[in-house]
């Protein structure tokens, strides 16, 4: 690494903290603002203690944002300065200057990927325990989620799912307990399929099993569907089920191998797993979309024009990276191509762009 190539760096991580400080604190206070607005009586300690827990995934959303407007901001710098066409008049290529960009840039992906695994999980759980206890002051619908099993408690009756399939409103692998008011166990209820329909479960493929005093032994009947009423809205219920947040990339696999030999429906959990590695490369993608774009409007718009492909360029990955990922979770792609397909095609579209630079 020579000067010019620490010179570059130094702006290039310049812009970056300095974008991701914005970015993240832009997001943290609006963010704030509606929690607030929505849950009164908010206590400052509680609320300082909820986005601690939140910023690091804030700042894992922000890191792909970041590099791409570093990228151009580095650029744009050189280029108004003429430093730009200075390096190229000494013989070093758009794709020799931006080099240690890319590497920088690669680093972060990086670091993305440890977040998502290591840091982010943890504090998912720690966050969602303050939200639920704390600021919605509703700890029946905080769920404890373990490699096989999602937990729930709700007044009188525990009860646990294999699977939710939170935008189809189902669950597989329903366990249902009732206890009386001595918390003793009266009856317990057991379903392959549920249906989530608000306040009312539709169960199918179960059996209901009777606990009384008077015999010491249990009554067991089995049923094809039957209609219960539970105490949570299925849309509550369902917010607190991101199952795939609160796990490991490890225990999310097992997670996953675990309910496919039962027989369960894994696939949006499989486009998740996929998704954390092809998210982490986003950055990647977005600055090679970026370092063209840059030097080229450079020439002829200035920085506000650099600022504004960033942002046309970040909407479009995002739109084209949500809509894979829908597809994904519907079953029109598969898990793999859903979380990749848009980097690949992004980010030939970036190298091809580059390629056509006359420098």
């Amino acid at each position: 690494m020579n000067r010019i190539d620490r010179y570059n760096l130094g702006l290039f991580w310049l812009f970056f903290i300095g974008s991701l400080a914005i970015f993240a604190t832009v997001f943290m206070a609006i963010d704030a603002m509606s929690t607030m607005v929505s849950n009164e009586g908010i206590e400052m300690t509680t609320l300082i203690r909820y986005y601690a827990y939140t910023l690091p995934e804030i700042i894992y959303r922000m890191i792909p944002v970041a590099g791409v407007m570093a990228t151009i901001f580095t650029l744009s710098s050189l280029q108004r300065a003429g430093e730009l066409i200075a390096l190229f008049s000494l013989g070093m290529s758009l794709t020799r200057v931006t080099i240690p960009l890319v590497l920088s840039v690669l680093l972060m992906s990086g670091v993305s990927l440890f977040l998502s695994d290591q840091v982010l999980p943890g504090m998912a759980r720690m966050k969602n325990y303050v939200y639920y206890h704390e600021i919605r002051k509703n700890p029946s619908l905080y769920s404890m989620v373990k490699t096989n099993r999602i937990w729930y408690r709700s007044k009188d009756t525990i009860f646990n799912l294999k699977t939710l399939n939170e935008q189809a409103h189902k669950a597989q692998g329903l366990t249902l307990y009732y206890f009386n008011e001595d918390w003793n166990l009266i009856q317990m209820i057991t379903a392959s399929e549920v249906d989530l329909l608000q306040s009312t479960w539709k169960l199918r493929n179960g059996s209901v099993t009777v606990f009384t005093e008077e015999s010491s032994f249990p009554m067991t009947s089995d049923f094809k569907e039957k209609t219960i009423s539970m105490g949570e809205d299925a849309k509550d219920l369902s917010s607190t089920a991101n199952t795939s947040d609160v796990l490991s990339l490890r225990e999310l696999n097992q997670f996953i191998k675990k309910n496919k030999e039962a027989g369960l429906d894994t696939l949006r959990y499989e486009v998740d797993y996929h998704s954390k590695y092809g998210f982490a490369i986003a950055g990647l993608v977005m600055v090679l979309l970026g370092i063209p774009f840059s030097v080229g409007k450079a020439r002829s718009g200035g920085l506000m024009a650099n600022l504004g492909v960033c942002l046309g360029l970040v909407f479009a990955y995002w739109i084209l990276y949500s809509s894979a990922l829908t597809l994904g979770y519907h079953g029109s792609l598969p898990p793999i191509v859903a979380a990749w397909a848009p980097n690949l095609f992004m980010g030939a579209f970036g190298l091809i762009m580059i390629k056509r630079q006359k420098k």
